[in-house]
């Protein structure tokens, strides 16, 4: 599932979004449930924020001590707007492990207001549509599917950020390949083509079997700035894509005709 950004935008009108992760399924579940509502979510920040102002990096650990005890989901919100960079990081006992971003006015009326109407909008489209959200390993998610389903994958990028959660080495991309070159679905997979200084030579050995489209990104996440690069991303199917190449080819022309007019 990752952030859900992906499911959220498409809103299909059945999904099940699946992550190792229990306090992001946590999270959501709570949304669903009704337990985390646009209200709630805007009246925690505020006081939160508040002391966070007054008590600076004190209260963040605070908080990030009280996540580790009780895991509450609003507390998780709190660590992950609040902590270094955007990141999402836990050791080898499960506590959440990122430092403070250092910015104790964090929740400023109008970033507060960015969040709840971020809420919100997932609010509304968990109440209109089927969505179902549960805490398993992508083996159980993918056996689930018929040749009527439709997968999204967006696992750890083998070899670089692998501990959001829990581990990413070559046996899980190995058993990824195998459960969904066995699958009767189709699926997109996203994962890392290359960058400036090495490939991911995962793509030759495994996923060059399916077809291969890629795209450049920009990562505003990372320990280091240095870390924070454009990256060839790879998408990979196991359909046609004829038409999406095409189509995509089409509007790169049309955006490298414009750079150059600008």
């Amino acid at each position: 599932m990752g952030t859900g950004v992906v499911a959220f935008n498409i809103a299909p009108r059945h999904a099940l979004l699946c992550d190792t992760n229990p306090h992001l399924i946590n999270f959501y579940s709570e949304i669903k449930r009704g337990g985390i509502t646009a209200a709630i979510v805007r009246k925690y920040l505020e006081e939160e924020g508040a002391k966070l102002l007054e008590k600076e990096d004190k209260h963040y650990y605070d908080v990030r001590e009280r996540f580790n005890s009780k895991h509450n989901p609003l507390d998780f919100l709190f660590l992950n707007r609040a902590g270094f960079n955007g990141m999402i990081r836990f050791n080898r006992k499960g506590g959440f492990n990122i430092p403070f971003c250092k910015k104790p006015n964090r929740f400023a009326k109008a970033y507060v207001t960015k969040i709840v109407n971020q809420v919100e909008a997932v609010e509304s489209l968990i109440n209109k549509k089927d969505i179902e959200f549960k805490c398993q390993g992508f083996e159980d998610t993918i056996a689930s599917a018929s040749d009527n389903c439709f997968i999204y994958c967006d696992p750890p990028y083998i070899g670089r950020h692998v501990d959001y959660y829990n581990g990413w080495n070559e046996a899980h991309e190995t058993e990824l390949f195998n459960s969904l070159d066995s699958s009767p679905a189709r699926f997109i997979l996203s994962t890392w083509h290359h960058n400036d200084f090495r490939k991911n030579d995962f793509v030759d050995t495994l996923w060059s079997k399916f077809n291969v489209l890629t795209r450049e990104h920009f990562y505003h996440v990372g320990g280091k700035k240095s870390n924070r690069n454009p990256m060839i991303e790879a998408i990979i199917t196991n359909y046609d894509t004829s038409n999406y190449k095409k189509q995509n080819d089409s509007i790169q022309e049309q955006l490298t005709l414009l750079d150059g007019a600008v």
